[in-house]
């Protein structure tokens, strides 16, 4: 009812995870950090401060349009739904913040993008009801993907699919039933 929204420019941190809910419907998730700047008056310049980090989530074809024009290190501007979660893993109580993207762009204060229009898509995709949140589910890939993923990164290449055999272990596939590692697999 009353959502947070809030606009936040940063640095893409992680590669683009993009991949099919089991519902149908595209999602994306990165990782992005902000970094605060000052001003040090006694050395006379500009000095990195703290650094924040949000997990920013995308779903229908926003989520296409992430995986297919972010990559890691560039700077965006992202606007969404702020919500704060409380979890716990091995044991210890954590908070994360995460962004609902209602809008992603590359930050032109910082460089150049070149615009392309993508066809529409498929209007099923772009209506109806919002995603259930939180939007992991149990069996969808791990929430920062794999250490060392990224731009160059062996292994995060993709795979032509006659490439792999029926039922084969795959980093990053998911099969139709949504287990992450295996495609085609029942």
């Amino acid at each position: 009812m009353n959502e947070t929204y809030v606009t936040v420019t940063g640095n893409v941190a992680t590669k683009v995870d993009h991949w099919t809910s089991p519902s149908g419907l595209p999602v994306a998730r990165f990782r992005l950090a902000s970094t605060v700047r000052r001003f040090d008056k006694q050395h006379q310049r500009w000095a990195d401060a703290s650094t924040s980090f949000y997990t920013v989530w995308a779903w229908r074809g926003l989520a296409g349009h992430l995986a297919s024009s972010v990559a890691r290190g560039e700077p965006v501007i992202v606007r969404g739904q702020l919500r704060v979660v409380e979890g716990e893993r091995d044991g210890r109580r954590y908070l994360s913040a995460e962004l609902l993207a209602a809008t992603v762009g590359h930050d032109l204060t910082r460089g150049t993008s070149a615009f392309v229009r993508a066809p529409r898509a498929n209007p099923e995709l772009t209506r109806g009801p919002a995603p259930a949140w939180p939007p992991v589910a149990a069996a969808g890939p791990p929430p920062f993907g794999a250490p060392g993923d990224g731009v160059g990164t062996p292994g995060s290449e993709s795979v032509p699919e006659e490439a792999v055999p029926e039922g084969e272990l795959l980093p990053g596939a998911l099969a139709e039933d949504g287990v992450p590692g295996q495609r085609g697999a029942s």
